[in-house]
């Protein structure tokens, strides 16, 4: 049954993904990296997307690669019009392109499945494993950005499957030190994110070593212990500079955006880095991005910079109640039992270490942030049914229960997904904003909505996201640009940027009533 039960599992998670991928519009980020991954496969050059590593968008372009789009090498422009232009400007299907595009994120997402259900099954039976794979496999946050072209969760995805070789080190080192630093070079040629769970897999990568080393003087251990962290090591450096070669085997970089120069401790461990200059150069751009004043959204706050405690908060808000307590459970079983207590390190560590990471940054902008949590944590929370009281099983098995039924309710809006303690997915714009609600996905549904509906209406517009409204049959001017008094009709507002609505926008609001909303990321008033 076990098998069975795998496969059903995926197979709902990739029945809610395509679909997800096949009704949504390009959210913000994901025409850069479709753009990045035609040019790519075309001119073979790191020039478009340089902050960012080219391993996410090498995967996006097999997809790009089966989709065949026209690509114009003449047009010039920032990265974002690049990819703007191959979905709208050059006689390409742009839901075709996307779903392409998408499709082998969406194939991948489903691999790291098999890892979460190895991993767990590894550390406490098949029933963990189940457990494991069913909390990924229903999890909102996993299915949203597991259908979009985007790098976060390969990125997670690649780190989960480096700590799970390492765990399997500690048993045979020969083969799995080197995969596990195969595996850790492809998280870092994905996002530079991955950059501060480098220590901890070292560490962790000594420690499994070490372990496999039974016999033998307290002087060979340790020498064992360092090198197998320097295998990982090699491995992932060796993965990092092949990403980049395949892009470009001669590395002409000649970068269109501005280097900046970064000092002190960020700048010594950039230089420091034994990666390619255009590696390095794309750190220095994050580093800039880190700088600049973002503006974040938290239950019903605007405000400027960052708060320490936002991705715990939104954790929270996005979170299935029922993954919430078997993440707790899981921890706890994973320190208290004797048996398990080596996993925790394995586990728990590089989560804390790349949440707080995480929650220092200066970009509020979504949990995507940290979706290496809802990754790691599904395998702790299998390790739930290892702790020895009667009840727990069934109240496993009923969480497990709960959670998929809070995920299948909010098919096939899962980028705007909230629990129940804070409304579901209708209300999560009151408290949350950007890529936890309103990514700019839902412009093909607003079109929809608009032609049933709105048919002969006169219409205005305040989309916020990467999608071209005239593309999918919407025109309609922005009613920021007029006097007030000429503003009559269906106001169509995104709900990022009713969140940031202030002077004019807010005035137009006010005067105005709510009729619908489309997708729980836009809603439409009648003024």
């Amino acid at each position: 049954m076990v098998p069975l039960l795998v496969v059903v599992l995926l197979g709902q998670m990739a029945v809610a993904m395509v679909t997800a991928a096949v009704q949504q519009t390009p959210t913000v980020d994901e025409p850069v990296y479709v753009g990045a991954a035609a040019v790519y496969l075309h001119e073979h050059s790191l020039r478009v997307n340089p902050e960012h590593p080219p391993l996410g968008k090498l995967v996006i372009a097999t997809g790009v690669a089966a989709a065949g789009p026209r690509y114009d090498a003449s047009f010039t422009g920032n990265q974002q019009r690049i990819g703007q232009h191959l979905l709208y400007g050059s006689g390409n299907d742009p839901w075709r392109v996307m779903f392409w595009a998408r499709l082998p994120v969406i194939v991948l997402t489903l691999l790291f499945g098999l890892v979460v259900w190895a991993f767990a099954r590894d550390l406490a039976g098949p029933a963990a494993g189940l457990v494991a794979l069913a909390l990924y496999a229903f999890s909102p946050d996993v299915i949203a950005h597991g259908s979009l072209a985007t790098l976060d969760v390969p990125a997670a995805g690649f780190l989960l499957t480096s700590v799970w070789l390492l765990w399997r080190a500690r048993l045979r080192p020969t083969r799995h030190l080197p995969l596990a630093g195969a595996a850790l070079g492809a998280a870092l040629a994905t996002k530079a994110a991955a950059l501060p769970a480098v220590p901890v897999l070292l560490a962790l990568a000594a420690v499994s070593a070490r372990h496999a080393c039974v016999a033998g003087r307290r002087r060979e251990r340790l020498l064992r212990a360092a090198a197998g962290a320097g295998v990982v090591a090699l491995a992932a450096v060796a993965v990092v500079w092949a990403a980049y070669l395949v892009v470009d085997p001669r590395l002409r970089w000649a970068p269109e955006q501005h280097v900046p120069v970064v000092h002190g401790l960020r700048g010594l461990l950039v230089r420091l880095l034994p990666f390619p200059l255009e590696y390095r150069d794309g750190l220095r751009m994050q580093f800039a991005f880190e700088n600049q004043p973002w503006q974040g959204f938290l239950f019903g706050r605007l405000y400027t910079g960052s708060l320490w405690y936002y991705l715990p908060a939104a954790l929270l808000v996005k979170t299935p109640l029922g993954m919430l307590a078997l993440w707790a459970v899981g921890a706890v079983a994973l320190c208290a039992r004797r048996r398990l207590r080596p996993a925790a390190a394995y586990l728990l560590a590089p989560t804390g270490v790349l949440l707080a990471a995480a929650m220092t940054g200066s970009r509020d902008l979504g949990t995507r942030y940290a979706l290496f949590v809802p990754v790691f944590l599904a395998v702790a929370a299998g390790c739930a049914l290892a702790v020895r009281w009667r009840w727990l099983p069934t109240v496993t098995w009923l969480l497990v229960l709960w959670v998929a039924v809070s995920s299948l309710r909010t098919f096939p809006y899962y980028l705007p997904y909230s629990n129940e303690a804070f409304g579901g997915p209708a209300r999560t714009h009151l408290r949350l904003h950007d890529s936890n609600v309103d990514w700019g996905q839902d412009l093909g549904r607003l079109a929809r909505r608009l032609r049933e509906r709105h048919r002969g209406e006169r219409v205005w517009l305040v989309y916020k996201g990467s999608g071209v409204p005239s593309a999918y049959g919407i025109h309609a001017p922005d009613p920021r640009l007029v006097p007030p008094e000429q503003v009559h009709g269906l106001l169509v507002v995104s709900d990022s940027a009713l969140a940031k609505a202030r002077g004019r926008l807010a005035e137009l609001v006010a005067d105005s009533h709510p009729v619908e909303e489309v997708g729980h990321s836009i809603t439409i008033f009648r003024r």
